[in-house]
């Protein structure tokens, strides 16, 4: 799950990461009585909130040295659709400000904390090339990213945290500061059970503070029942619709913009399919992983989610049968595709439990179904149905 940042720097706030003086605003009134009244000073920072990176340069932030500018800026912004390189062509709509104190800024840097799953454990980053795309410089220079892999039963040492101010190039006041930024940081992304935790920038002020102008948070869904306050900070606007619908089944779906619709059980297995998909000259419609109990009931949900994207002109299942026999899956999708009346092309591979009656079946219902007899050619079938 994400979350805004002005609700990722609340987080931060409650384990000392030091943060600049804020508040969200749903209008221009209330982002001048914040500026006025709740931040003080004669500089503000009005910054749009949505769930993608990039803002700045999309024009979603900007600096007011009035009380007039404040309102003039969040006019502008409010209900602005904001482009930039992670909301898509599309963009999104903004609907709410962050209006924060303006601060002297000496240098900028960039720190994150994720799950390095090459080794299973947390890994601590920081880079002295603040306020851009880590993925650029990842690309462009990466002996500037500086690497603490944590091991889970001890935490961010203090050893690690005074290693990763020093690569910053810090030392005094400014070295004590990142030590107990960091340390707070860490502390907040365990406790919260995040997935990611990432500041950018991070900056030093001529006062030689540290604090996180920008903060992103993202969040393991599986753990969110711990966390009945996080959860409630889910913003559904900033969610696709399909996407809400779909976790309303307990299924795992993403949109993409091809126009071959899939529903496979188990992720390794989804991603497998789209890319042979790819490869086969196709374009997927979406990640949808039904998960490992396929049934009448999951394969209907999955189909009406799928025909909902109006590009979709043919459906391929892929579906292994483990603990789940095929021939159960067989008939749910028979069943399904009865009862929701699916007109377009579907192409089915069911391998594992039964998968020769699952064929049969098939086979046997006098219903539009292709069935392949391995993933490749299932991919080669989709296709073909979509040159036809």
């Amino acid at each position: 799950m994400k979350i805004h940042e002005y609700q990722a720097k609340e987080i931060l706030k409650k384990f000392n990461v030091a943060v600049p003086k804020g508040k969200v605003a749903f209008s221009a009134d209330e982002a001048v009585k914040i500026a006025q009244e709740e931040i003080g000073g004669d500089v503000w920072v009005v910054k749009a909130q949505i769930h993608a990176g990039g803002r700045g340069k999309g024009g979603g932030v900007k600096l007011a040295h009035s009380l007039d500018e404040v309102r003039e800026l969040a006019n502008q912004i409010l209900g602005m659709t904001l482009v930039t390189h992670q909301t898509g062509p599309e963009g999104k709509i903004v609907k709410r400000l962050l209006i924060e104190q303006g601060m002297n800024i000496e240098k900028e840097f960039y720190v994150g904390i994720t799950l390095d799953r090459a080794v299973s454990k947390n890994v601590v980053m920081v880079s002295t090339e603040g306020g851009v795309e880590i993925e650029k410089v990842a690309a462009e220079s990466p002996e500037k990213i500086i690497k603490e892999t944590i091991e889970p039963e001890l935490g961010l040492q203090p050893f690690q945290a005074r290693k990763l101010a020093f690569a910053l190039g810090l030392s005094g006041t400014q070295h004590k500061n990142a030590v107990k930024f960091l340390t707070g940081l860490y502390n907040a992304y365990v406790h919260s059970d995040c997935s990611l935790a990432e500041i950018n920038p991070l900056v030093l002020t001529k006062e030689g503070d540290v604090i996180a102008l920008d903060a992103k948070m993202n969040f393991d869904d599986n753990a969110l029942y711990r966390h009945q306050d996080i959860a409630a900070f889910r913003d559904l606007d900033e969610e696709a619709a399909l996407e809400i619908e779909a976790s309303k089944y307990n299924l795992n779906y993403i949109k993409l913009d091809g126009n071959v619709g899939c529903m496979v059980n188990g992720a390794g297995l989804a991603m497998a399919t789209m890319d042979i998909i790819k490869l086969a000259g196709g374009e997927p419609a979406n990640f949808l992983d039904v998960g490992g109990s396929a049934n009448k009931e999951t394969v209907a949900n999955g189909f009406k989610i799928i025909l909902s994207d109006p590009n979709v002109k043919a459906i391929l299942i892929n579906i292994f049968g483990g603990i789940v026999r095929c021939d159960r899956v067989a008939q749910g999708v028979i069943d399904a595709t009865k009862e929701i009346h699916v007109s377009i092309p579907i192409v089915v591979r069911l391998e594992g439990t039964n998968a020769i009656e699952a064929g049969e079946l098939l086979n046997e219902s006098g219903l539009n179904f292709e069935v392949a007899k391995s993933l490749k050619d299932a991919a080669e079938k989709v296709t073909a149905v979509l040159r036809n």
